[in-house]
Formats: C-alpha cells, structure tokens, sequence
C-alpha cells in the first residue's frame, strides 16, 4: 500500500547503533519537521520499535522531559524492548549512550539521562492512572491495537497541553481502536499516517545486502508451519479485514454494527434499568445498564472504575437519572468479609444497591456461551458504552506464543472486566424471550401479586 506522506523527507543520519533503512526515514524526517502525531501500520518484523526508540532518544537530548514506551502488558514491554535484543544481535537499551546515561532502574524499567530526562518502558496493564502524575512529553504506544486504548485517553489531553509528541505503532487486529485511529490518521492533515506490507521494506540501511526484510519463501514457510491465511495477511500484508484472531465476540460486533444496532439508544424514563457488575478493587470494576424491550436489549450506559469500594459505585448509582430494577451481580458477591462477617451482597444492599439478583456460578464456557446467545438481540450506545464495546471487542483466547497456539481460556486483560460483567448478565438475568420458563413464570407470578393482580399490565409492560 502506499505510503500516506505529510511531509517531504531528507536523508537521517544514523544514531547510536542505529542506522535507518529507507522506508524509515520518512516517518522520522516528518516528526523532525514538527508533526506531533503518528501512525505506522507496518507488518510484524518492520524494525517499529528500535525505529522510535531512537527517535525517543534523540527527542530525550532536545528537551528535558518524560517519555513512556507502552505495551499491552508489563511483562511484553520487559521481554521485547528491555531484555529484547534485535535481529542485528544487539540489545535494545544499547542503543542509549553510555556517555548519556545517569542511572538505570531494572525494577522500573526505567533510564534517566544526565541531562535529567526520564525514560521508562510501561504494560497498559497496570494503574493506569499513575499514567499521568508525571506529565509524559513524548509517548511511543507499541502494539496499539492490542493495548488498552485509555492509555491514549489518559494521556491525550497531557500531550495537547504540554505540546508533546505521540507515535502509535502495530500491525492490524480486526477493525478494532487500532483500525479507527488509522482511519482518522489518514485522512488527518494533522497527522502522519503510513502502511507498510512486506511489499513495501527492503535491508537497505548501511552495511545490510538489500532485499526485501521478508521474502515470499518466508511467507510460504510460514504456511507450511500452520498459520492461517487470515493470520499472514495480517502480520504481513496489514489486512484490516480479518478477525481479531482468538476473539471470543468480534463476528458478533461486528454484525451489530451491519445490522445498525450500534447508534443512539435513547434511555426509556418508562422503563427501568437493571445493572450487571464485574467487582474488583485493584482490577476493575465494570458496570453495564440496560433496558429490555420485549426480546431486545438496550445497553444504554457502561461505568469502569479502579481501586473503588462499594460506596463509590452506589454513590454514582444514585446521581444517575435511572429508576433501577435489578442489580445482577456476580457469585463471589456472597462472599464474608473477614473483618465484619458480612457478605458484600449485605454490604451492597445497605447502601441501597436492591433488589440484588445474584448470577449462578456456571462455567466459563456456558457464560460465554450465554453472552454469545444474548448479542444478537443487544442495541448499544455508541457513545456511552463506548469502552464496553471496545472490551467485547478485544477478549481473546490466551496465546501460549512458545507452541504458537491459543489456549482454552481468556486473555486476562483489560477487556476482561467489561466482558465479564456482561457475562453477568446473560447468566445471572432472564429477559422474556429467554429459555427459562420456570423462572420467567415465577417472575411474572410475583409482579402480578406485587401490583394488586393486573395482569395485563404486567404482560403489556414486559420486564422480565
């Protein structure tokens, strides 16, 4: 594909170690002339990282600040660019001077230079509210698509502020965060955008033989060994069109989105909202809302939140708008406290979280399974559960990297919260329509008894 160009280049001289092939200077040459944002969709092997980590060094010598190299996770940033070594045989950090450097914090992963500028290599998938405390000037956010996109939320604002820099590089996974950025980058005046396929990248820096960084013989190697057509165009060719490979309710977005259920869904005074919860403390606690009408189910409003009690949720429960139904929550909700002997549940219903139903513990599978049976009939809002959908997008099979094979049980990552609180839902709440007879009856029985016999009312005004 063809390089989308913002700016004319010049030739880079090399760096520490470095030397930049000719497919990398243009990207380096447009943040030289001032562009302050950047994508590079560039396929797995491309040099991304060792590319702006010397551009980052370069930037550390100009002005005085905090820069962060993000990862998905803590332990990817530690095993590809702090222990990493590139194909060259040389490691990452070897490419910060030892003239340059003041001290070195393996713990952190951290570098700070003598002229007092701060390096550190950050796993999205840790605080990511000490994020900001430090008001990072240049970020490099490595594998975005995989990555939690709040980082970039988080940090944005810092950025704009401060006048820093931000370059977001990775290969495609599905029509994800990663494909909307690159969708918005390239059409951007404000942005450099570029894609580049094995097609498009040839060892050319000083001192390599030429030809292509990856051959069509490697390609065919590839297959050979097992991986999947929709796999190479993605790593190789930057396919966008493909499924986030190992994704457990992608197919079933991504339908959401044909069928137009993914818009504006007005919140129904009329009708209550019932609410599905993930708890956590150092994780995140995640809340859906919803509203059923007859078989469909509106999702109308997501809340995330770390390192909150109880109090905080019910709190902002109380300054929404909504008159609530239930309150599914999971089974641990029942579990004692050790200081007080109370359960959460009692904990939660004090503070005025009732009636509480409380979901059944069932397998993981059965409650994907459920989550899945439940999709097709949700309508989401596109604004407000914005970062749901961003989770139910991302959850993916765990991937064991040495067998190259996906593993039998989720990813536990920051998608997980969102999904399992859905997950919640569709095992723990029977909408009409469901197949739970017996309990569908039994409901319909008690709000018949509850509103002085009117059944028609009841059957009219479906809640159940």
């Amino acid at each position: 594909m063809a390089v989308v160009r913002k700016k004319d280049t010049a030739v880079r001289p090399g760096l520490h170690n470095y030397f930049p092939r000719s497919y990398q200077l243009d990207p380096l040459a447009a943040l030289d002339s001032g562009i302050k944002r950047a994508v590079c969709v560039w396929h797995r092997r491309a040099g991304k990282d060792k590319t702006f980590l010397n551009f980052t060094i370069k930037e550390m010598m100009k002005r005085v600040g905090v820069y962060y190299h993000l990862f998905p996770t803590y332990g990817q940033g530690k095993r590809t660019i702090w222990d990493g070594i590139g194909s060259d045989g040389k490691p990452f950090l070897s490419h910060f001077p030892d003239e340059l450097v003041k001290s070195k914090n393996e713990t952190e992963m951290q570098i700070q230079t003598k002229n007092g500028s701060i390096w550190q290599v950050v796993g999205t998938d840790r605080n990511l509210d000490n994020l900001v405390g430090p008001n990072p000037v240049g970020c490099v956010f490595s594998e975005y698509s995989i990555q939690d996109p709040r980082a970039w939320t988080l940090l944005r604002p810092i950025l704009r502020e401060n006048g820093g820099w931000a370059i977001f590089i990775y290969t495609p996974r599905g029509q994800n965060h990663g494909w909307d950025l690159y969708q918005m980058a390239k059409n951007n005046p404000d942005w450099y955008c570029n894609m580049l396929t094995i097609a498009d990248t040839v060892r050319d820096a000083p001192g390599e033989k030429g030809g292509p960084v990856l051959t069509d013989a490697d390609i065919e190697a590839e297959r050979r060994e097992g991986m999947s057509d929709d796999m190479i165009q993605q790593e190789y060719y930057c396919s966008f069109q493909g499924s986030l490979e190992g994704a457990y309710y992608l197919k079933e977005i991504n339908q959401a989105e044909k069928d137009g259920r993914i818009k504006d869904i007005p919140w129904d005074p009329k009708l209550p909202v019932y609410t599905f919860w993930d708890l956590g403390f150092d994780d995140s606690t995640s809340i859906w809302f919803a509203q059923s009408h007859g078989y469909e189910i509106g999702l109308i409003d997501y809340e995330e939140g770390q390192h909150q009690g109880l109090p905080y949720y019910a709190k902002m429960l109380q300054e929404k708008p909504y008159t609530y139904g239930e309150h599914v929550m999971p089974h641990d909700i029942e579990v004692h406290d050790y200081g007080s002997g109370n359960t959460r549940k009692n904990i939660a219903e004090g503070l005025g979280l009732q009636p509480i139903t409380v979901a059944p513990k069932l397998s993981l599978q059965e409650g994907i399974n459920a989550v899945r049976a439940w999709l097709p009939r949700c309508y989401f809002d596109r604004e407000k559960v914005s970062r749901g959908l961003d989770c139910l997008r991302n959850y993916r099979h765990e991937r064991d990297e040495e067998k190259k094979v996906y593993k039998d049980k989720p990813d536990h990552n920051w998608a997980s919260h969102g999904c399992d609180a859905l997950r919640t839902g569709a095992t723990g709440f029977q909408f009409i329509g469901q197949e739970r007879p017996l309990q569908i009856l039994t409901n319909l029985t008690q709000e018949v008894e509850r509103r002085g016999g009117d059944h028609l009312r009841v059957m009219t005004n479906v809640e159940y």
